[in-house]
């Protein structure tokens, strides 16, 4: 009986060549990775040359040229910051008034009264200084009039020294046409420069005897230049010359 059952209890081995190709397998893949890794990090030597030369002389560096220092900016005055305001403003009430009594107005003395004599005597005094006064101004304006006159007649008398002189030396160039009747007047008015000549002769009022007019007006404009007076301020730029035929 233990043969008959032998046989359905007999022992199974496992088979080790699977267990080996993949042990195998997997070490041959180790060996793969470690080979590749170490080939792939591994870089070929790089040479490197080195030349040798003598070394040349030091060379003088430059001074240093330093820039100007930039001044420095004044420092900003700090704000100066003013204390708040109050928001109320506090303020001192206004002094009392003092009120000055008013001084009493005083009498004014009254001037004491003068005696009569005196009075009089005073009114005397007065009435002979304006009396003194009107006399002295009454003086004086007949002493002007008097020195205005002398003037006024000495200017006139220079005038008419001036006029006979300019009448006097035309009448002596004047040719009186022989048939001149009677003694007519002719009038010029004369314009002279400052010099004495004539710058033009226009008749005014004619004598009625044109040959006579005409005579007379020949001879002032002969008689250029006219004589000039003693004083220039005689001199007159216009002037009024009346000629007769008789007159000396």
């Amino acid at each position: 009986m233990a043969e008959a059952l032998a046989p359905q209890f007999e022992h199974y081995e496992p088979s080790f060549v699977p267990s080996a190709a993949l042990a195998m397998a997997v070490h041959l893949l180790l060996a793969a990775i470690l080979v590749f890794g170490v080939r792939w990090q591994w870089r070929p030597l790089e040479s490197v040359m080195v030349e040798l030369w003598e070394p040349s002389p030091p060379v003088a560096e430059a001074p240093r040229i330093e820039p100007p220092a930039e001044p420095r900016p004044a420092p900003k005055p700090e704000p100066v910051v003013e204390p708040p305001k109050p928001d109320i403003a506090v303020t001192a009430p206004p002094p009392k008034a003092v009120v000055k009594p008013k001084p009493e107005p005083r009498p004014e003395p009254r001037p004491a009264a003068l005696p009569r004599e005196d009075v009089q005597k005073r009114l005397r005094e007065e009435l002979a200084r304006e009396q003194q006064a009107m006399s002295t101004a009454r003086e004086k304006q007949d002493f002007k009039a008097r020195l205005e006159g002398e003037q006024a007649a000495a200017a006139k008398k220079s005038m008419d020294i001036y006029a006979g002189r300019i009448r006097g030396k035309i009448r002596g160039n004047i040719v009186t046409p022989p048939d001149v009747k009677g003694n007519p007047e002719a009038i010029f008015d004369v314009i002279q420069l400052p010099t004495g000549e004539v710058l033009s002769v226009k008749l005014r009022k004619s004598s009625g005897h044109r040959a006579y007019d005409e005579a007379v007006e020949r001879a002032i404009l002969k008689s250029s230049p006219l004589p000039r007076p003693d004083k220039p301020e005689l001199f007159m730029r216009t002037l009024e010359l009346r000629f007769r035929p008789l007159d000396p």
